[in-house]
């Protein structure tokens, strides 16, 4: 693996473990707008652990590399949802918060292939 796939992978997991700890600590920034959304608060925790278990795989990628390219998936996926609820919402502006998180997962698939 070069050393641009892990430098890119690690910053994924890192990004991804960071939303997801926000989720879980209820940082006012990630789940207001989760609120003004409509997403339902039932839902929170489990976008939390999508995102924790994503930027595990991407760790857990390094010595099993089936689960990275999955978790890597995983987290494509689940940020395109989030571009489509906030498009949704019509919070165009916020559109560009949920690619941000997404760019590094996608590079981090693209790297590691």
């Amino acid at each position: 693996m070069s050393t641009a796939a892990v430098v890119v992978t690690v910053l994924a997991a890192l990004m991804a473990g960071f939303s997801g700890a926000s989720v879980f600590f209820r940082a006012a920034f990630v789940v207001q707008p989760l609120a003004e959304y409509g997403v339902p608060r039932a839902a929170w925790n489990w976008l939390g652990a999508a995102k924790t278990a994503g930027a595990l795989g991407l760790v857990v990628g390094f010595w099993v590399p089936v689960i990275g390219t999955l978790a890597a998936i995983g987290l494509v996926l689940y940020f395109a949802g989030a571009v489509i609820t906030v498009i949704r919402a019509r919070a165009y502006g916020h559109a560009p918060f949920p690619l941000i998180y997404m760019a590094p997962a996608v590079a981090a698939l693209a790297l590691t292939r």
